[in-house]
């Protein structure tokens, strides 16, 4: 899906967060959010995600304005089109891999429901295979960031928004985590990620430095 920002602006408490963004995300690349600590990323991201309001400008979504959706709205498009992948992970710690994956079990919770094919398939390409039953919270930072992408595979989320998602990851996890997100995009989807990371922002197809009023641009060395 192709998510577009025209002169976005947003106050929080008052003070300017952000001033006249305008970027455009495609679907099948990856597009990273970039400046400094407080230059508003987050934010932005948040805004792109619909989890923030706007105070000027307007977001469209495959040409369709969603900047004064409304709460019903929103909802049906987190549930149908979009996935976050956040730093706190979104994840419920005391129910188990296969349910935080899903979001469905049967009465009084005894058995995790769903596709169970899809289920095996977001497993066995988050490195997650034969980890359904347990708790998500034996899993390591890294683990349950992977977790959060298998819920977005496994849904089939069109677009996927992605908060500084390698602050606290070892290496391999690191690496691990860029790769999926560059092959979930390459299967057709719109990733964006807030990221001060430069091995992600290596992996994108464009950059959007956030607060310096210019378009996302596409990066040279990935032409």
């Amino acid at each position: 899906m192709l998510v577009e920002a025209q002169d976005i602006s947003v106050a929080i408490g008052g003070r300017p967060v952000l001033d006249s963004e305008t970027l455009s995300c495609r679907p099948g690349t990856m597009t990273a959010l970039v400046g400094p600590s407080g230059s508003g990323k987050t934010t932005l991201l948040h805004c792109l995600g619909l989890l923030l309001p706007v105070d000027r400008g307007r977001i469209t979504i495959d040409g369709d304005v969603v900047t004064d959706y409304g709460a019903a709205a929103r909802r049906r498009f987190w549930r149908d089109h979009a996935a976050f992948v956040l730093q706190d992970y979104g994840l419920m710690d005391e129910e188990s891999v296969a349910f935080n994956i899903t979001m469905r079990a049967s009465p009084l919770g005894r058995r995790v429901l769903g596709d169970r094919e899809r289920l095996a398939q977001a497993l066995g390409r988050t490195g997650l295979a034969g980890r359904e039953e347990e708790p998500a919270s034996h899993l390591s930072g890294g683990e349950k960031q992977r977790l959060a992408l298998a819920r977005a595979i496994y849904k089939q989320a069109r677009i996927l928004f992605v908060d500084e998602p390698t602050a606290s990851l070892d290496a391999a996890n690191r690496t691990m985590v860029i790769d999926l997100f560059t092959d979930f995009a390459a299967s057709g989807r719109t990733v964006i990620i807030s990221t001060h990371d430069s091995e992600i922002v290596d992996a994108c197809e464009s950059r959007h430095e956030v607060a310096s009023g210019r378009p996302a641009e596409r990066l040279v060395n990935n032409q």
